[in-house]
């Protein structure tokens, strides 16, 4: 730990935290991936700021009657201090360098701010094997190419897991007789490639992407430069394009039902979509909302079979087919929906407490640019058996390219081909080094 960090229980709080004109504190836990991602963030940050700022650590479970009078529930959990007083967010999860040291510039003043970032010095990291992307596909990636004795490094904007660690509960993994929480699973991949030798830069900000030079930029300071690149940044949701969607996503649409079916209860939901996602996640929203309704511009599901019936045989979900969205608008503490029979053109408007959209995904390519990725007509990344793309050492994998399902199981795959090819195409094995 970094001797500007001082880690104290509840008794030293008001001396070490309530004293200080400026105070950062760091709510952490043990077996916390969030918190091991947050870690050497907050020890960088402490070697800028340190000499203006306290910063402070405390283990969450053993101060719990302290975190809770602080409306602390999770870990990690950062608050700040200002003479005594809490000022600015409280940030909890997966948390970036950036808006961290946001709010430290802020506390201490531009002039002191500029001064302190002229200190920043800029380092590069370079190993056999870059995965950018933690979801399973570029975990698995990162895995067979550690086991084969590789340095191996993982990026990612978010934690581990990609979409498969937001997901509630994954049914057909195999090797799991009963459904599996998609964070649970997500950890166990994460440990398992850890324990091979993976090193992580999670919740990172990722700056730029240069395939011809095979490097990233992450957090403005650290550039990782490997023999061979693995890009398996997974999908965002496709948008509907549709007035009043890009200013209502998060006020009321969403696009992720593990993280807001919890707030439906006593609600009328619509999901937008015909897949299995808006199948499978129309189940979870049903158990706390009082109805779903679920609005597909189809006669017929794409979804598989059994989600159509088990849907079906919901009390809860109703259906309204051939008909597609033409607006959101807010109406009170929902929205109004407008709504058109793409058969008859009849339109109507209705209200609902919450409205999903589940209407496909798109490949996260926009950190690539412009590179020479030779890709389809929807955006997917071509590549040959082993997973190359049209540029030598680079490989993709996962949602970024086509396949007839989208599941776990064919991310796995996906890793594993490319990280052995990977490991065995690499020239040499070195650990991975850092030069300031």
């Amino acid at each position: 730990m970094h001797e500007k960090i001082r880690e104290i229980d509840a008794d030293a709080f008001a001396t070490d935290v309530l004293s200080k004109p400026f105070a950062v504190v760091d709510f952490y836990s043990d077996e916390c991936p969030p918190c091991e991602a947050l870690a050497p963030k907050f020890e960088g940050l402490a070697g800028l700021y340190g000499d203006d700022v306290a910063f402070v650590k405390i283990f969450r479970q053993k101060n719990r009657e302290l975190a809770e009078s602080l409306g602390v529930r999770g870990s990690p959990t950062v608050l700040f201090f200002q003479g005594g007083e809490r000022i600015g967010p409280t940030l909890s999860g997966g948390i970036r360098k950036s808006v961290l040291q946001a709010q430290l510039d802020a506390m201490v003043g531009e002039e002191r701010a500029v001064a302190i970032r002229a200190r920043e010095t800029e380092s590069v990291t370079t190993c056999d094997v870059l995965v950018v992307g933690a979801g399973p596909a570029g975990m698995t990636a990162a895995l067979y190419a550690a086991q084969a004795k590789k340095s191996v490094i993982v990026v990612d904007a978010a934690l581990a897991g990609g979409a498969m660690g937001s997901t509630d509960k994954i049914a057909n993994y195999p090797g799991f007789p009963k459904p599996v929480p998609g964070w649970m699973l997500a950890e166990h991949f994460r440990e398992q490639a850890a324990s091979a030798g993976v090193q992580w830069r999670l919740a990172s900000e990722i700056t730029r992407i240069d395939l011809g030079k095979k490097e990233v930029v992450i957090d403005r300071l650290e550039t990782i430069r490997a023999g061979k690149i693995v890009l398996a940044m997974g999908t965002s949701p496709r948008p509907l394009d549709v007035p009043g969607e890009k200013e209502l996503l998060g006020k009321g649409l969403s696009t992720c039902a593990t993280c807001d079916a919890k707030y439906m209860g006593g609600k009328d939901v619509a999901v937008i979509g015909g897949g299995d996602a808006a199948l499978e996640e129309s189940q979870l929203i049903a158990q706390f909302a009082d109805s779903v309704t679920i609005v597909h511009r189809r006669g017929e599901f794409r979804a598989k079979p059994q989600l159509v019936e088990e849907a079906r045989a919901n009390p809860k979900i109703r259906f309204l087919l051939d008909t597609r969205p033409t607006s959101f608008a807010k109406a009170g503490e929902g929205i109004m929906v407008g709504l058109e029979n793409v058969t008859s053109g009849e339109r109507q408007d209705l209200s609902f407490g919450g409205v999903f959209l589940f209407v496909g995904m798109l490949p996260n390519m926009d950190l690539v640019g412009h590179e020479a990725l030779e890709k389809d007509e929807d955006g997917n990344v071509k590549v040959d058996e082993w997973r190359r793309t049209s540029l030598p050492g680079v490989y993709a994998v996962g949602d970024l390219v086509k396949k007839p399902v989208k599941q776990v199981t064919m991310a796995v795959a996906d890793g594993t081909v490319a990280g052995i090819h990977a490991a065995r195409d690499s020239s040499g094995s070195s650990s991975p080094t850092d030069r300031r």
